[in-house]
């Protein structure tokens, strides 16, 4: 059903059908707008109202009203105050979902390239600890090696001292029993002469210097034992050295 618009020279009401319309006793000097026409006209204009006028004075001065916008003009309007930065707000939150991917796309990069990095900062802090603590390894070893070697020096030449005192040991009990077995011989000689020939003397001084020459035969006699023994430990002990 059309509407229609009336208009009194300061502001427009509406909208009101026909039958409404009727009860406003309008003229045909009343300004009139329905969706359809562009502007205003007088009620006299629009053959349909003719039968509703009422008789009044002359017609009021010509106005210039601002006729009420279509509402087509009124969509559009609405339509450009939906607008977000020139943007329909379905243009614009698709616009914004795209850059909020896009920043969380760079952030999770950039948090990604951050741990790599870290990674490669710790891998590297981690090789060199294991290439000093290899060198440290190398290090002691080298040094275990160097005592041990000193250790082994050091016993060479123990040895080697202890070997020689071992043979000069030996040769000096060799003389030593070269000489005891002489004074043996010769103690055993003087024994049988005293014991065989008769002197000016007593027989109490005959037993003592028999007695005398005995004890140092024994002395003699223990004293081979004992080089003999010494010189035969220090052979084996020689042969263990050796």
């Amino acid at each position: 059903m059309k509407k229609y618009f009336l208009h009194n020279g300061t502001e427009s009401s509406g909208p009101f059908d026909f039958e409404e319309l009727k009860a406003k006793k309008i003229t045909k000097a009343s300004p009139v707008w329905f969706e359809g026409i562009e502007n205003w006209k007088t009620a006299g204009e629009i053959p349909e109202l003719r039968t509703i006028f009422v008789v009044i004075p002359p017609p009021i001065p010509t106005f210039s009203a601002v006729p009420p916008k279509p509402k087509l003009e009124k969509i559009e309007e609405e339509k450009e105050e939906r607008k977000i930065f020139g943007l329909s707000k379905k243009t614009f939150f698709i616009v914004l979902a795209g850059l909020v991917l896009i920043i969380g796309i760079t952030v999770l990069n950039t948090l990604e390239d951050n741990r790599s990095r870290e990674l490669d900062l710790r891998n590297h802090k981690t090789e060199i600890e294991n290439h000093q603590y290899d060198l440290q390894q190398k290090e002691k070893s080298e040094q275990e090696i160097l005592v041990v070697e000193a250790e082994k020096a050091e016993a060479e030449r123990i040895s080697k001292e202890r070997k020689q005192t071992v043979t000069n040991r030996i040769l000096e009990i060799k003389n030593l029993l070269t000489t005891n077995s002489t004074n043996l011989e010769s103690a055993k000689k003087k024994l049988e002469d005293t014991s065989s020939f008769k002197l000016l003397r007593s027989a109490t001084e005959k037993n003592e210097q028999i007695s005398l020459l005995q004890k140092e035969i024994s002395d003699y006699n223990t004293e081979k034992d004992k080089l003999e023994k010494e010189s035969e430990e220090l052979k084996l002990e020689l042969d263990k050295i050796k």
